[in-house]
């Protein structure tokens, strides 16, 4: 085992466990990049990324630059002169100044079983498309999308109930397992290229997506449910009211010809939609400053839906 002087990238919760596994390694964090503080909560004041917190906590260097295109970032960075920089959920591109800087290069800890699902929604792409299972690509990072070679891979399943929350919190804790694994001689792992022929892209999740559309199957639309769960969250127009869909569950198609889109019933059981192919069942919904709430409670402050 070689020490390492590593830079560590990365912004969102799902990097935080990436970032402990360099702490409690005997390798050294000389610096952490994340993305810069953003307004959040209700008084939209500035907040510091998981990430950021995680670094100050540890008194680790922070940069926030909002670009690594330009000489000065660039300059900086290489400056710190890194054996290795470690990438989890960025969320900036790396030029391939940047990607060329440390001795070893750069390294992503990718949320898929590359070349499936390159890009930037991995984890909600493989619910929507019904796969059975993911993981993660540890990869060495080149100046494509997601098409550096591989160095390390582990899989898992995509549970029946798995939504986008419940297969990020999975999948951040595999992709720190891996990283734990392979750190201490990361260098001297064998590079396995890509076959860019089964290559799939998961293109940025938009909140416009996450309107329900009824002309799809039920069974598509449940696992919309799922994957857009916790953002963009599904929604769809109820009797007037938009409602944000928390659970559903696919039923069997209807003995009689029915529009997609028709209210077959309400009821304390769930909301019935009749889609192109079979029933969709609104188990979880919330309507516009309310809170998520099963139907059965929903009802109860709204009875002359009932049917």
């Amino acid at each position: 085992m070689s020490i390492k002087k590593i830079i560590f990238a990365g912004t969102p919760q799902f990097s935080v466990p990436c970032l402990q596994v360099l702490l409690d390694s005997a390798h050294s964090v000389c610096a952490v990049y994340t993305q810069p503080d953003r307004p959040a909560g209700r008084g939209r004041q500035l907040q510091a990324s998981p990430v950021k917190q995680l670094a100050l906590a540890h008194q680790i260097p922070v940069y926030q630059p909002t670009s690594l295109k330009n000489a000065e970032a660039q300059a900086t960075l290489a400056a710190l002169q890194a054996d290795l920089m470690v990438v989890v959920a960025y969320g900036l591109l790396l030029p391939e100044t940047i990607l060329n800087a440390p001795r070893f290069g750069c390294i992503n800890v990718h949320a898929s079983i590359l070349p499936r699902w390159r890009g930037a929604a991995p984890i909600q792409r493989a619910i929507l498309a019904g796969d059975a299972e993911t993981g993660i690509t540890l990869m060495q990072m080149d100046i494509g999308l997601d098409t550096g070679a591989m160095l390390m891979q582990a899989k898992c399943l995509i549970e029946p109930q798995e939504t986008g929350e419940t297969l990020h919190d999975k999948l951040s804790l595999l992709g720190a397992s891996v990283l734990r694994q392979a750190i201490d001689d990361v260098e001297k792992l064998e590079k396995t290229p890509q076959d860019a022929h089964y290559a799939t892209y998961a293109r940025k999740l938009e909140k416009a997506e996450a309107q329900l559309d009824w002309t799809q199957s039920a069974l598509a639309l449940e696992r919309a449910v799922r994957a857009y769960n916790p953002f963009p969250m599904a929604q769809t127009t109820i009797a007037g009211y938009t409602l944000r869909i928390g659970e559903a569950q696919a039923l069997p198609a209807p003995t009689n010809a029915v529009t997609a889109g028709e209210i077959l019933q309400i009821t304390k059981q769930g909301i019935d939609v009749a889609t192109q192919d079979g029933i969709l069942r609104l188990l979880k919904v919330q309507k516009a400053g309310g809170k998520m709430l099963s139907v059965a409670d929903f009802l109860n402050g709204h009875q002359h839906l009932l049917t």
